[in-house]
């Protein structure tokens, strides 16, 4: 097992599993236990702890990414530097690397070639600007997303181009299939040599193979320095010309004649894009000097080493076998070839020109509505020359679609014939108009019909944006779309309705009463008093009382003014005189206690107990009772119970006489309450 996977660096870096093993590093998967997230850890191998020219690359690596911050570039979040190891700490990719991707699919699609391309010399021309070249660009260095997204790597042997001191190893160390041919003799390179690379890279995606294939790492480099590689088109005639031109001219064996800059070969392949007819103004591999032979070319010195013995020291690989063939078998060859040449010219003029018209003829097919693509690739048609003349948009045919053809379907033709073809660019695109959220609706509509779209309003809540604007569009401003497409408006209609229990709070005070609604997100309503026994300001009564409610609805209350409920209860008072027996008839008269106002009162009242009707908010009443005009008792009625005591007067009412009872009426102290 290793020796890492399982332990924890510098207390914060969880080792979990080897991901990749390089020449001087493995890389493993951690966990970063601080920032909480997946990593990728790369350990420099023990073995070249103690070579300082691994250290140093490998401090140049984590130095180089230090600088840069680009989508496409893979981030270094930490790096350590010890005796005992050193490791960069950089961002965990989920993904597999573009040689795997190669290989798994062989030819990769023009169109998605160009966008792979794209993404790498956006990253290279960010390194660029800062001064840094890879100088080891490689399908094995590029990882690809699940998206498509494309992430470069390893800037193990990156320099910065200011950098002026360089070892042996620093001049020509790379990926002998991918390496510049500055790069292979040695030379000093700038960020020309990664677009040579960039070239190559290309040149493999559009074709499935490398431009440079021997049985040794020494024939792969002279190759790079003198061999010309087949033209892209000869092993996929798919390939537009122009795309062709772009892959040739960024792999120029001389420097100069390279592309200036990532961003100028960035600018080619946007025109490609936008029209894979387009043609560029290069030549290629031009030899400016007079015809000769080159016998043993690995002779030629560098500096002061052999090209085999140099180029054999820094890529050191055993599995490659010398080419041992002799060179000077060149020249008998070449003359060999030339005569076949030469014959071949002949036979063609005598054969061909003799037998034109005997050139079988077929009928025209109907490419009209098919794929471009599958009618130039498919053996089918390959007796016939179908070239494009335009591509236009179509609303009617797909992107790539055939939709004219200048020989009528089933028409005679003769093989070998040329059938002018226009192909579709699909529908025209437009872009959504931009800043349409916040306008109100109807501005929203109108800018979109006045732009050739179909429009749709979609009403939703929104917590953020007024009622009646827009909040968004579906597609979103800024995208490119089809000319004519629907485009739905989403116009916010507020907040949406939510619900919320309601509280109870009777018998709470009303300053309680208001926080408890406000806190549940309600707000007060109305607030009336009442006559209540309960303290003043106690909540009696709510609406609604209770269950869910609207947030925002109001809660109305009604609450204790202090002042009491008004009470009505008759007491019976007790008029029999002690000691005497009373007249038959008298006067009562009933005045409130200290006052000589006739609160209540009956003349003639010849009966033994006098109904006193009392109305009144108070919890207590005292009356004073007159008898024909003398004082004859003070008593005090309980308003709750509906009885009384006597507070001044006869301590033992008589036994009244013997008559009738007057009607409905009690007999003492028990009394009605009404």
């Amino acid at each position: 097992m290793d020796k890492y996977v399982g332990k924890r660096l510098d207390g914060r870096y969880e080792i979990r599993e080897i991901i990749g093993v390089g020449g001087m590093a493995v890389v493993y998967k951690a966990y970063d236990s601080i920032d909480g997230r997946t990593v990728a850890v790369k350990i420099l191998k023990e073995e070249f702890l103690k070579n300082d020219e691994f250290r140093r690359r490998f401090k140049n690596e984590s130095k180089a990414i230090a600088v840069l911050s680009h989508p496409n570039i893979v981030k270094v979040y930490d790096v350590s530097f010890g005796d005992l190891i050193q490791y960069i700490v950089m961002e965990y990719i989920e993904g597999t690397t573009l040689k795997q991707y190669i290989e798994s699919r062989g030819i990769i699609p023009w169109p998605e070639a160009v966008l792979i391309t794209r993404q790498i010399l956006g990253a290279l021309n960010h390194a660029h600007q800062k001064g840094i070249v890879h100088r080891d660009i490689k399908p094995q260095n590029i990882m690809m997303l699940p998206d498509k997204t494309v992430k470069v790597t390893d800037f193990g042997i990156a320099r910065f181009s200011r950098d002026e001191q360089r070892t042996i190893t620093d001049k020509a160390i790379g990926s002998v299939h991918y390496i510049s041919p500055e790069q292979a003799r040695g030379d000093a390179t700038d960020a020309k040599a990664d677009l040579y690379s960039v070239g190559v890279l290309l040149y493999e995606m559009l074709t499935g193979c490398l431009p440079f294939e021997a049985d040794s790492a020494v024939s792969v480099a002279i190759m790079q320095l003198q061999s010309e590689p087949k033209k892209p088109r000869e092993i996929n005639p798919v390939i537009p010309v122009g795309l062709e031109q772009i892959t040739m001219h960024a792999m120029e064996k001389t420097v100069n004649r390279r592309y200036d800059s990532a961003a100028a070969m960035l600018a080619d392949l946007d025109k490609i894009q936008q029209n894979p007819d387009i043609t560029f103004n290069y030549t290629y591999f031009v030899d400016r000097s007079p015809t000769k032979f080159v016998s043993a070319p690995v002779r030629r010195p560098i500096s002061t080493v052999s090209a085999s013995k140099k180029i054999d020291e820094l890529y050191d690989e055993d599995d490659y076998e010398e080419d041992k063939k002799k060179t000077k078998v060149i020249p008998i060859l070449a003359a060999v070839a030339a005569a076949f040449v030469v014959i071949g010219i002949i036979i063609f003029f005598v054969f061909f020109a003799n037998n034109q018209d005997d050139v079988a003829e077929i009928p025209c097919p109907n490419f009209v509505g098919m794929d471009y693509t599958e009618v130039t690739t498919s053996s089918e048609y390959a007796n016939l020359d179908i070239k494009v003349i335009a591509r236009e948009n179509n609303a009617e045919y797909a992107y790539n679609q055939i939709f004219y053809q200048s020989i009528d379907p089933d028409r005679m033709i003769k093989e070998n014939q040329t059938i002018e073809v226009k192909v579709s660019k699909g529908m025209k695109t437009v872009t959504v108009p931009s800043d349409l959220v916040g306008l109100e609706a109807a501005d929203a509509v109108r800018l979109l019909e006045e732009a050739g779209f179909e429009t749709e309003e979609i009403d939703e809540n929104s917590d953020d944006i007024e009622e009646g604007l827009v909040t968004r569009t579906e597609p979103a401003s800024g995208e490119e779309v089809q000319e004519g497409s629907k485009v739905a408006v989403y116009v916010s209609q507020g907040p949406a309705e939510k619900f919320e229990n309601v509280p109870n709070v009777v018998g709470r005070s009303l300053n309680d009463a208001r926080s408890m609604i406000e806190e549940k997100g309600f707000v007060v309503g109305s607030e009336t008093p009442k006559d209540s026994d309960e303290p003043e300001g106690t909540v009696l009564e709510q609406n609604p009382a209770g269950g869910q409610a609207l947030l925002g609805e109001a809660i109305n209350l009604v609450y204790s003014n202090g002042a009491g409920v008004e009470k009505t209860v008759t007491v019976q008072v007790d008029l029999a005189q002690s000691g005497s027996q009373r007249p038959a008839s008298f006067q009562v008269m009933v005045s409130r206690a200290g006052s000589s106002d006739n609160y209540d009162g009956q003349r003639n009242f010849s009966g033994v107990v006098y109904p006193l009707k009392v109305t009144s908010k108070n919890a207590t009443e005292q009356f004073d009772i007159f008898l024909d005009g003398e004082f004859y008792m003070t008593i005090e009625v309980d308003m709750e119970n509906g009885t009384y005591d006597t507070i001044e007067g006869p301590e033992k009412p008589f036994d009244p006489p013997s008559e009738p009872a007057l009607p409905g009426s009690n007999q003492g102290q028990n009394n009605n309450t009404q």
